[in-house]
């Protein structure tokens, strides 16, 4: 098994590589099927580059793409910067959503109608996972990075149309 490693320098992000040769004698020391390839940034939010999250999310918010590109049908990864306080509307997106809480407190609450008594709390290093087509609703409480990943195309969708800021 070889392993290799390299950094794309834009994103600070290191990739590990670590693959098997095709076991035939003949063959080149370069490996022909990856095995697993691990992604990751130098330290805690180290050479991330954050940028305003897309309009159709409140203004505030920030958001950095660690992986795949979250428009189209592929993995992605993304970490969203939210102030205290920020709140997000009922929306449902169409693929399941999965989140991890980095820094902060997130609140996530579910149904149509944004209810701070139903919000729970997901301290640092929580885990959600919103199924797809359920309608769900966030908060945050001190400065708060999630990190969400999954299946795009990540479309997010209000429930209450004036509650999307494109809209406005």
């Amino acid at each position: 098994m070889r392993t290799r490693a390299f950094t794309l320098p834009l994103l600070g992000i290191a990739i590990l590589s670590l693959a098997a040769c095709s076991g035939d004698a003949t063959s080149s020391n370069e490996p022909k099927t990856p095995l697993l390839s691990l992604l990751a940034t130098s330290g805690p939010g180290d050479d991330i580059q954050w940028g305003p999250a897309p309009p159709i999310f409140p203004k505030g918010a920030e958001m950095a793409v660690l992986q795949g590109d979250p428009s189209k049908a592929e993995e992605f990864t993304v970490r969203l910067r939210m102030p205290n306080g920020y709140k997000i509307a009922p929306h449902t997106h169409p693929t399941v959503e999965n989140v991890t809480v980095l820094k902060g407190t997130f609140f996530a609450g579910m149904g149509e109608q944004f209810s701070e008594a139903n919000l729970k709390a997901f301290p640092r290093d929580a885990f959600a996972s919103i199924p797809a087509n359920h309608a769900h609703y966030a908060m945050a409480r001190g400065q708060t990075i999630v990190q969400v990943h999954g299946l795009g195309p990540f479309v997010l969708t209000y429930v209450n149309p004036a509650d999307d800021p494109t809209k406005r």
